[in-house]
């Protein structure tokens, strides 16, 4: 009797283990989850410089130096928003990526979870060969330039936020005939990075995962 007993109680106890295994398990699955994040999705909308189209003859047109963009930045996560801190914008014409063309600075803001931003802006453009670039669309295949943004973000998650990650992205954008960009699409500007958003929830159920093994 005394060993059935002790079987019995042996059994209860394995049973509850197990129950409280997986019970944690699944907690940290839905902690992971819940704290895992995306970087925002930054593309290129609409790209135009006047001074290249062609079909304009324009005086003023001529001697407009000025890049005018469409900046789209997508925070795809439902739950969570994102503070970014001041967006710097830099332009380059070409190959040389040594010597910036344009500057501009977006300042910083919050954006709420699932939120799209359009920020469409102008800048003037200085040191760029125009006379090269006009003749590269007229009788060449295009011009290519070359954004690169570089940020901070923030993650809110309910009432906190997480700690600054760095955004840095960059594309090309080929300008034809017209003084636009030859996609009809946006341009997504891409890092050459892996993607390390969620660590930080990937961390946390590492840890609660090896604690219960």
């Amino acid at each position: 009797m005394s060993g059935n007993g002790e079987g019995r109680c042996w059994d209860l106890c394995v049973s509850k283990c197990c129950r409280f295994i997986i019970t944690s398990g699944f907690a940290a699955l839905f902690l992971w989850l819940a704290l895992r994040t995306s970087k925002p999705t930054c593309s290129i909308q609409d790209f135009y410089v006047p001074i290249l189209n062609k079909t304009d003859h324009s005086a003023i047109t001529r001697n407009n130096h000025s890049i005018l963009f469409d900046l789209k930045l997508d925070n795809e996560m439902k739950e969570k928003g994102v503070h970014y801190d001041n967006i710097s914008l830099t332009f380059f014409y070409g190959p040389n990526t040594s010597l910036p063309i344009a500057n501009y600075t977006v300042p910083g803001f919050y954006q709420g979870h699932g939120k799209k931003a359009r920020k469409k802006l102008v800048v003037e453009a200085h040191g760029l060969p125009w006379e090269s670039a006009f003749n590269n669309v007229s009788y060449g295949p295009m011009s290519i330039f070359r954004v690169g943004l570089s940020t901070k973000v923030r993650f809110r998650i309910v009432f906190w936020y997480t700690k600054r990650h760095n955004l840095v992205v960059e594309a090309n954008v080929e300008v034809n005939e017209s003084g636009k960009k030859v996609n009809k699409k946006g341009i997504k500007l891409k890092s050459g990075s892996p993607e390390c958003g969620c660590y930080l929830g990937l961390s946390l159920f590492s840890i609660v995962l090896v604690a219960l093994l």
